[in-house]
Formats: structure tokens, C-alpha cells, sequence
């Protein structure tokens, strides 16, 4: 068995909550800009001072309407300014926040509301109302539902002077970094999504780990625009970080306005999963491509490569320096531009990213800091920084824990990020904590150097009829990195070779079509079947069996006219692919791969 530790860096105080910063921040740099919220399409300035008397205001408002320490409240909304400020209400008020995904059916808001015994809900919009009260029957504790787009917030916040000031007081003193903070809800990609119980402790270690990390986020110009939804592990982080940091935060939950608020935003650091970057990648070349400059932009991928690569190996000859230098000004800088031209680093999680992407981006002088986690361990169970990374890696053991590798491969948490177990559910706690070892169903392996790299999932591992075990993930991110490529999942399981779902990415195809002189708007169902499309697509496929052996390769592949989304089901919120459902939905394109 392998295992690696990390000795401690720093110690969260016993008697340390979240909402302490909110407090401290306002007393010591009141006028601090901490988030700029859009308002009318404006990034309008909130101050220390101004959060915290919002945040006071609203939690007095959460206690009037009866919220009492310890109860749920469920936050159900996209990402927004809003969110942040019911998150650190709740706290305030000594309660525990419950956050659902803005896109979740009433089937599965009623099962989180139910199973955390939720005695309030912030919606944002009348249609989340109209659908929690479509299951109020349901639910018999939910006394109170609050819409923010209907301004009940601000409602709520008037009711302050109806509690005496001096209750928050002793409502915050009750709290400490034992205390349960959020129940977050895995996102079920298999079976009913289970409450993940998370301390003010948990989630103060990892803010004072982010501060760490990344010196950036303590800086005086430190920024971030959230865009990730609140509902998962990964934005809530950002957001503590931002918030006991002192960095500014911005929300948006318009992915289709990202580039655009990024523009006017800026920010210093982003925080984005793979597919995000997969899509500037992709959607950069391909713009490149179609404009005639398909040349100019592969030499500099090729050079951004090269030079990220020499950075681990006695640094970049002169050369290769020179020709960085001038596809810096040619390509790089417009690619920095698009992202608000001042990231210097982003954090990447949810998913390994690939050393491929990693590369790149360094290259192109945004260096990304990959981290893996789960929500069972507050996000990082280990990081990268700076000044110890390893492109290709997902980092070392966060600072006070430790990664193990047990001896079927699977890699194995311990420390102060893990949480405490799955609310009303101590068989699920029983089966994966062991000892304090949280085991994450996850595969990898530990080198000399403490570096943690992700081979594959356990539950998604592939075994063939003839006995051989395939990870799908070397070849679905490697098919994933064509610009034609929305999706891709490999199959195989209990059959005689590998195969392969793949979807088109139709934010890239009308480009692509245009470059050859056909209509921008041809059917998905007759590119499907296109031969200039599957010879696109076989090209991309035989990159990715470069990468396994003859026996791990795929040999057949079925392209599909239609989309993965999560409002169709396939893919969870954070975009993991629901292989169970895909495997379902699309049973007959699987057997037409096995047919021939």
C-alpha cells in the first residue's frame, strides 16, 4: 500500500465560523470592495461594511420568520450575488444551509428538502416556486419559501428589527469549526443523491489552504467571477476562499454572457472544470482555423507546448524563447484577452484536466493548478501550487492530510478536509469511512514525489469479455480535445472490444461547415452519418489509441445527431457524463457497435 503525508502548514482555531470574516472584514477594511455585483448589466461595488450590515439584516429577517440554530434552509437558484449573501445569512443565524441545483426536477428537490428536513427554502425565481409548492405535500417541516427575484429577501431583511441585535451575537458565539455548516447533496450519477455533512471547520481549512496555494488570492487586486453553480462543492469553496481572503467576487449564471463578463469583470484567477477549458481551446482553434489561420495557431500551440514543457526540464533555449515571444503577441495575449486579460492562474477541479491542456495553458501564460477532491472531502484532497507543480499530476496531499493508495488501487482521503459523514445515513458513512479514511471510488497512483495522478473510477472501469480492464478516461479526454467533440463515452463492458459514444459540439460545426462551403444549418442527423464528419472523427480516434495499447483501443464508434446536456439528464451540473443514463438512452447505439 502506498501512502503519502503532507505535514501541517496551519491550524484552524477550535472556535472559528464562517461568519467571523463577514465581521472582521467590515471592522478592519470597511470600505473594501469584497464582490461587485451585476446589476442591469453593471458590475455595481459592495463593500465589506455594506455585506456585512446585509448579511446581519437578513439573518435577523431568517430568525424573525422562526429559522432557530441548527435547522436546514435550502438555497435553490443559479449563481448570483444573492446566493452568497443567503449562504452567510444562514450561518449567521446559526443555521445549516442546504444548497440544490437551479435545474433539479421537483422529484429531486423534494427528496433534498425532505431528507434534510429543510424548514425554509430561498428560490430565485417564481418558477422554482411554483415548483417547490407542486411538493409541499411532501414536505411538512417546510414552513417558509422565500423568491428572490420577487424580492422577498429584502422583505425578510426588514424584519430585522423585530430580533434584538445582541441575538446574532450569541447566535455566532454558539458556533465553532465543529459546527455542521452545509448538507450538500452529491450530484447522483447513480441511485438517490446522498447529504454530505460539512463543518464550519471543514470548509475554514480549505479558504485558509486556498490563501496558500494560490498568494494571488490574498493580493490587493485579487478578483474572481464565479460561474461554476453554487450548488456543487467547487464554486462554494471559491466562494468561502473569496470571502475569508478578501478577494473580490463576481457571480455570473449566464454561461452564455461568460466571455463577455469576463471582459468586463477581470478578474485576477478563474476557477472553471475541464470542459470550460477544453471550450476556450476548441473554440480558439476552430475560430482560428475557419479564419485561415489554422497554421499560425497550431505552430503556437506547438511552441506553447514546448516552452511549458521546458519550464520542468533546465528552462526554454533561446530559440524556442524568441519564437514564445512573437506567438505571444500573435496568439497567446488574444487568448489572455479573452478570459478579461488578467488571469495569471485558474484552478481546475471536478475532473483531471490532462497534461495536454495543462501544457497549453501554461504556455500560453495562464497556469492552471489542478486539485482533486470529491464533496465528501470539501473539494482538495490534494493541490497544486505554483512553485510544486506538476503538469499531468493533480498535486500532492493537501497540508495535515495524507493519501493512500489500498491495494486494489483505489486512492483513499485522510485529514481535516474530510467530512463527517452522510446525513441520516450511517450505513453510506459506514461503507467508505474506515479508521478516519474516507475511500473516494476513485483509481490512481502516488510517485517518489508525493504527486497523485487519477487513472479511472472503479465504478466506470471497463472490463471485457475477454478479461481486460480499461479506464475510459485516457481516451475520452484525448477524443474530447477535437474542436468537432462535445462528448465522448467509451463502452465495452462484458463485451469483445473497446467502442465509443461520441456527440458533436454544434457551437463549433457551423464554423466548420462554413470553411467547406456547405450551409451553416445541415441536420445533426445528416452529419452524423457525413463521411468528411467520420473521417474527422476517426482521425480523432486513432490519436487516442495512440495512448493505450492494441487491446485498450477503440474500434468502432457510433456518432450520435443528437446533445448531452444536464437539462437532458446525461450530464450531472459539475458536466460529468450520467454513464448509467447514457448507457439506457442510447442502448441500440451500442449494439449497432457490436452488430458488425
Amino acid at each position: 500500500m502506498q501512502e503519502y503525508s503532507t505535514p501541517t502548514a496551519f491550524e484552524i482555531p477550535t472556535t472559528a465560523a464562517l461568519p467571523d470574516a463577514v465581521h472582521d472584514h467590515a471592522g478592519t477594511t470597511p470600505d473594501h470592495v469584497a464582490f461587485s455585483r451585476s446589476v442591469g448589466g453593471r458590475w455595481t461595488p459592495v463593500t465589506s461594511r455594506e455585506f456585512a450590515d446585509q448579511v446581519s439584516a437578513l439573518a435577523r429577517g431568517m430568525i424573525a420568520a422562526g429559522v432557530q440554530a441548527g435547522d436546514r434552509v435550502g438555497i435553490l437558484s443559479k449563481t448570483r450575488y444573492e446566493w452568497t449573501l443567503a449562504d452567510y445569512a444562514i450561518w449567521t443565524a446559526g443555521g445549516v444551509a442546504v444548497p440544490i441545483y437551479e435545474t433539479s426536477s421537483a422529484e429531486q428537490a423534494e427528496w433534498i428538502l425532505a431528507d434534510s428536513g429543510a424548514v425554509a427554502v430561498v428560490v430565485e425565481t417564481a418558477a422554482h416556486q411554483e415548483m417547490v409548492d407542486s411538493v409541499r405535500g411532501g414536505l411538512p417541516g417546510l414552513r417558509e419559501v422565500w423568491q428572490i427575484e420577487a424580492g422577498d429577501l429584502d422583505d425578510l431583511a426588514a424584519r430585522a428589527t423585530d430580533v434584538p441585535g445582541d441575538e446574532l451575537i450569541r447566535r455566532r458565539a454558539a458556533l465553532s469549526a465543529g459546527t455542521l455548516a452545509t448538507i450538500i447533496y452529491t450530484s447522483g450519477t447513480t441511485g438517490r443523491p446522498k447529504g454530505c455533512e460539512l463543518t464550519h471547520g471543514n470548509l475554514l481549512y480549505v479558504a485558509e489552504l486556498a490563501g496558500t496555494v494560490i498568494p494571488a488570492m490574498r493580493a490587493e487586486d485579487a478578483s474572481s467571477l464565479l460561474f461554476l453553480p453554487l450548488a456543487h462543492v467547487f464554486a462554494r469553496i471559491i466562494e468561502v476562499s473569496c470571502v475569508q481572503n478578501g478577494a473580490r467576487l463576481g457571480h455570473t449564471g449566464d454561461l452564455a454572457q461568460l466571455l463577455a463578463d469576463l471582459g468586463t469583470f477581470q478578474p485576477t484567477f478563474l476557477v472553471a472544470v475541464p470542459r470550460v477549458f477544453e471550450k476556450v481551446y476548441n473554440g480558439a482553434r476552430q475560430k482560428a482555423h475557419a479564419g485561415g489561420k489554422g497554421a499560425i495557431f497550431d505552430r503556437a500551440e506547438r511552441v506553447a507546448v514546448a516552452w511549458s514543457k521546458a519550464q520542468d526540464t533546465g528552462g526554454p533555449g533561446l530559440g524556442l524563447n524568441l519564437q514564445h515571444k512573437l506567438f505571444d503577441t500573435l496568439v497567446y495575449g488574444k487568448l489572455r484577452a479573452a478570459m478579461g486579460g488578467k488571469v495569471e492562474y485558474a484552478l481546475s477541479g471536478g475532473a483531471p484536466l490532462g497534461e495536454r491542456l495543462g501544457h497549453f495553458f501554461r504556455g500560453i501564460g495562464v497556469t492552471i493548478l489542478e486539485g482533486y477532491g470529491l464533496t465528501e472531502t470539501t473539494g482538495p484532497a490534494t493541490v497544486s501550487g505554483p512553485e510544486a507543480l506538476k503538469v499531468g499530476t493533480v498535486g500532492r496531499p493537501a497540508p495535515g492530510s495524507a493519501v493512500r493508495i489500498a491495494e486494489h488501487g483505489e486512492i483513499q482521503v485522510h485529514g481535516p478536509q474530510v467530512f463527517t459523514g452522510y446525513w441520516n445515513n450511517p450505513t453510506a458513512t459506514a461503507e467508505t469511512m474506515h479508521d478516519g479514511w474516507f475511500a473516494t471510488g476513485d483509481i490512481g497512483e502516488i510517485d517518489a514525489e508525493g504527486y497523485v495522478t487519477i487513472t479511472g473510477r472503479i465504478k466506470e472501469l471497463i472490463v471485457t469479455s475477454g478479461g481486460k480492464n480499461v479506464s475510459p478516461a485516457i481516451l475520452e479526454d484525448k477524443i474530447r480535445a477535437h474542436p468537432l467533440v462535445s462528448q465522448c463515452m467509451v463502452v465495452g463492458d462484458n463485451k469483445p472490444f473497446i467502442g465509443a459514444l461520441i456527440t458533436l459540439d454544434v457551437e463549433a460545426l457551423p464554423a466548420w461547415l462554413e470553411g467547406r462551403g456547405r450551409p451553416a444549418d445541415t441536420p445533426m442527423t445528416d452529419l452524423a452519418e457525413d463521411p468528411d464528419v467520420l473521417a474527422e472523427i476517426q482521425a480523432a480516434v486513432d490519436a487516442a489509441n495512440k495512448q493505450v495499447s492494441k487491446a485498450e483501443s477503440i474500434r468502432s464508434f457510433e456518432i450520435l445527431p443528437v446533445e448531452w446536456t444536464v437539462e437532458g439528464g446525461q450530464l450531472t451540473p459539475s458536466l460529468k457524463l450520467k454513464r448509467s443514463v447514457v448507457m439506457k438512452e442510447f442502448s441500440g447505439e451500442v449494439e449497432k457497435i457490436y452488430a458488425g
